[in-house]
């Protein structure tokens, strides 16, 4: 008898998957960087990363009342056009932003663990032990990831709470409108951050370890959308308002600084360092379960070796697939530069976005009377204007990179066409 996954998650552990996922390595480690394109304007760029994450995510959850399947977006791209080449190519393009993903996370724990321990030195080898050990993790169960999913997501939005607490006195200080280089950094930084919106859509990757996923997936999408966009806003204000925008472009823990210019002082350095550990273990965690379940998904449609499908029989998990993502992201770990990490993670997961809108909205045209659970509001006929928006602030967006990194994404997919016309040609097995 084929083995399945094990259908372990509610609603509540779906939305905190999704919740952890999308506050981990966004708000900890790229406030810096944001603040110095957007000044103290940045808010803005959260909230515009927050518009393209709601209006995509009402897309996902259509999509996934329709498809409570594993390796999501590719089941959506698959079943839109009917085209398996169209359908690998996004599926490649979540594995390699995954990967790149979980790298640019885990060298973020690496820089504040090293820090607290007030060590120089490479972040490589911290990097290298947290994947290792999250992947062990990963292997032993949905239920056992969950559960520490739970524990690092709870802390983290302990201190997140912390600072909206100790910083709300700060509020009305500075000019929140004053953008150094203009709109064009706004939009710059919101590019970046939306590196810290991604999460939302690897819910519907667990759909085959939740229970009623046509349900609570589309409600975990929204949830976990709706609280972190407060959340993000709250914190890029209070950060602006304690820290000038120069100088938290250059703190390398910038989060942490924040926290020092308030009351607690270096207390609060200490305080909010610590919990950025768990914050961005936790992300990596989640990363790993998901892009592991794409590895899984993609293998079970056989457009991955089908070795990479096998699972567990003691553990329930997709056992080889786990270990795949761990080596890759371990290589990704000496690339080195998490800004320009976020950026090709936050790019590739645009194009993705951009492909699961249009898939929505042919699917509404070729398909008006397909079964769905859950349909997105604001339709004008047939076609939701959520999806169409979302389509098209995704293809802005994705211009707003530089020219150097779009042709990286280029080369990234035509490195995804070549494997698939191995993949195709049975050369590769």
């Amino acid at each position: 008898m084929k083995l399945k996954l094990k259908r372990d998650l509610g609603l509540v552990e779906a939305t905190i998957y999704g919740i952890g996922i999308i506050l981990g390595a966004g708000i900890y480690v790229l406030i810096g960087p944001a603040a110095g394109l957007g000044g103290n304007a940045v808010w803005l760029s959260f909230v515009i990363g927050a518009v393209i994450a709601s209006f995509t995510g009402l897309s996902y959850a259509e999509l996934s009342s329709m498809y409570p399947k594993a390796a999501a977006e590719f089941i959506y791209v698959k079943k839109a056009y009917g085209s398996k080449s169209l359908a690998f190519l996004v599926g490649w393009l979540i594995i390699f932003t995954g990967v790149v993903s979980a790298s640019a996370v885990a060298l973020g724990f690496s820089g504040y663990l090293m820090k607290i321990l007030n060590l120089n030195g490479s972040l490589i080898i911290p990097s290298i032990a947290l994947i290792v050990v999250l992947s062990f993790v990963n292997f032993a169960g949905i239920k056992e990831s969950s559960r520490l999913n739970f524990i690092t997501t709870s802390i983290e939005v302990i201190g997140l709470f912390l600072i909206i607490f100790l910083g709300a006195s700060s509020l009305g200080k500075v000019n929140y409108l004053e953008m150094p280089l203009g709109f064009k950094g706004v939009l710059s930084a919101a590019a970046l951050i939306f590196f810290a919106y991604i999460g939302f859509e690897d819910i519907v990757n667990i759909a085959e370890e939740t229970k009623s996923p046509r349900k609570f997936i589309p409600l975990a999408i929204i949830i976990a959308v709706i609280v972190t966009t407060i959340l993000y806003m709250i914190i890029s204000i209070i950060s602006v308002s304690l820290v000038d925008y120069r100088e938290l472009k250059n703190a390398p823990n910038a989060l942490a600084l924040v926290a020092s210019k308030t009351a607690l002082g270096q207390h609060a350095y200490f305080i909010i360092s610590f919990i950025a550990l768990f914050a961005t273990s936790g992300t990596v965690l989640v990363v790993l379960v998901v892009v592991s379940r794409m590895i899984y998904g993609m293998a079970t449609e056989h457009s991955l070796p089908s070795k990479l499908g096998k699972i567990h029989r003691k553990t329930k998990t997709p056992w080889l697939a786990v270990i795949a993502v761990m080596l890759l992201s371990i290589v990704f770990l000496f690339y080195g530069n998490i800004e320009a990490i976020a950026n090709v993670t936050s790019l590739g997961a645009l194009i993705t976005f951009a492909a699961v809108n249009l898939s929505l909205l042919w699917l509404r045209y070729t398909k008006p009377n397909l079964e769905r659970h859950f349909k997105v509001p604001l339709n004008i006929g047939n076609y939701p204007i959520t999806s169409v928006l979302g389509l098209m602030l995704c293809s802005f967006m994705i211009f707003q990179f530089n020219w150097d990194l779009i042709l990286f994404g280029v080369m990234v997919i035509v490195i995804g066409v070549i494997f698939y016309w191995f993949r195709r040609n049975k050369i590769i097995e």
